[in-house]
């Protein structure tokens, strides 16, 4: 899982997509399909310009087919937004089937969104200006 998620965050696209069953589905916060890596990233670069994985621990449990397993992936998000600001510690949870030695799902859960909303209230709240 390290080499996939090395190969996305490193936008080497064509290689993390041969780690992929051919039918693999990247289902991501808020039940958004993806069918490929190149739309899963186009589709990023409207929210943040960089995300990182750099914490990472696994669990790899039996999947509920022979030739299938479960690998779940927990950490931590680095990455900055489209204004240039930092995030960190952006806490998040990744499952993935595999089938055989091929991802066949990611589904991907994070806080990001809470994140984000809490950075653009912090941001309005510094803004507001206070009458005299």
């Amino acid at each position: 899982m390290d080499r996939y998620l090395d190969l996305c965050e490193e936008r080497r696209l064509d290689e993390a997509g041969a780690i992929l069953t051919e039918d693999a589905r990247l289902v991501f916060p808020g039940g958004v399909e993806y069918r490929d890596l190149a739309a899963m990233v186009a589709d990023a670069r409207t929210r943040y310009r960089w995300a990182r994985k750099p914490v990472r621990d696994y669990v790899v449990a039996p999947g509920e087919a022979p030739g299938r397993s479960i690998v779940i992936c927990r950490g931590t998000l680095t990455g900055e937004w489209l204004d240039g600001s930092p995030f960190s510690g952006v806490r998040f949870v990744d499952i993935f089937v595999l089938r055989g030695d091929r991802i066949a799902e990611q589904h991907v859960y994070n806080d990001l969104a809470v994140v984000a909303a809490m950075d653009t209230a912090n941001h309005h709240e510094d803004t507001l200006e206070t009458a005299p």
